[in-house]
């Protein structure tokens, strides 16, 4: 299939646009069973120019549902596995000598893609884990004081194991603020499994997309259109101040020791914008800002000691947010 005949999009037409981004669903869902919420995330965070942190046990199809995104939107991926040896010039690259005309050249890093795999991201020490920061949010790297720009678009998707602890380096607050979105992976149904295992059984590989079937259906163009689109949705006042009340609220629980900071509201409009934008509004109506409060705010607050023994969590924590926040008419 030849994605700049049948798929693609006219740069200016948001409404074929938003439909090639929903053909993605049915074609990722070509290679990964049942991952709909986290497919529908992944597109979020490239429609705000965001990176993702993926959380799941080991197993669930994370490295295989980035590499089927990457197919179906024909764009670059690199992965790269963070172990505590790992230097940041792995990361982004560095200066090499060349013999043959006794200068130092630029050989690129993984970094230098469209869709980065960090997969383990917290198996590294910080000095390597804060070698994505400058990426992150200026979209660059500086080697030897020279800035080099990365690709269009560019999303890091970290993953880290929720359940190994032993031999690993918690990101810090400020790192994690730099995610747009943390998505969890969750084991799959009964139903799932067994779809799963059937495909494997006539004779799927998850090293092959192309045998299974994925093709690009959405194009780097199309994205553009649809950031556009996104841009133009409307947000009205009442909209902004929930936002904000919700993030103020949560800088108040007697369950946390650090609440969502103003980058984090700024990510929640960002996100409910392109969630309204997804399912065929050009307005942000409260529903869009509930559904993506946990995703978005999740990893942007820090709970008490004592409140974790009891066995609050961060989700339960903004879910009660949300329940007692006046929601605008």
């Amino acid at each position: 299939m030849d994605p700049t005949t049948d798929n693609a999009a006219p740069t200016g037409d948001p409404a074929a646009a938003r439909a090639a981004l929903e053909a993605l669903r049915a074609e990722i869902a070509k290679a990964v069973v049942g991952q709909d919420p986290a497919v529908t995330g992944l597109v979020v965070a490239l429609l705000c120019r965001g990176h993702v942190l993926l959380e799941g046990v080991p197993g669930v199809a994370k490295t295989l549902l980035i590499r089927s995104l990457a197919a179906a939107l024909e764009l670059d991926t690199k992965r790269v596995q963070f172990t505590p040896d790992l230097m940041p010039s792995d990361v982004t690259g560095s200066l090499v000598y060349d013999t043959r005309t006794a200068e130092f050249s630029f050989q690129p890093g993984p970094v230098f893609t469209n869709l980065l795999l960090a997969d383990e991201i917290n198996r590294t020490p910080p000095k390597t884990q804060s070698s994505l920061l400058e990426a992150m949010e200026e979209r660059q790297v500086t080697v030897d004081g020279t800035p080099r720009a990365l690709p269009d678009p560019f999303l890091v998707a970290a993953t880290q194991n929720p359940v190994e602890y032993e031999g690993t380096y918690p990101l810090p607050e400020a790192q994690l603020d730099r995610f747009l979105l943390k998505l969890t992976i969750p084991l799959p149904s009964r139903q799932d499994e067994i779809d799963v295992l059937t495909r494997h059984a006539e004779g799927f590989d998850p090293r092959d997309l192309r045998a299974a079937g994925v093709r690009p259906v959405a194009t780097a163009a199309d994205l553009e259109g649809a950031r556009r689109a996104v841009a133009a949705t409307t947000v009205s006042p009442e909209i902004t101040a929930y936002v904000v009340d919700i993030c103020r609220a949560t800088r108040e629980s007697p369950s946390l020791t650090l609440g969502v900071s103003p980058r984090g509201a700024t990510a929640l409009l960002a996100t409910a914008r392109a969630w309204a934008w997804l399912t065929g509004r050009d307005y942000v109506i409260p529903d869009d800002v509930k559904a993506l409060a946990l995703p978005t705010l999740r990893h942007r607050i820090q709970l008490r000691p004592e409140a974790e023994m009891e066995g609050v969590t961060a989700d339960s924590v903004i879910t009660a947010v949300l329940s007692h926040v006046p929601v605008p008419r």
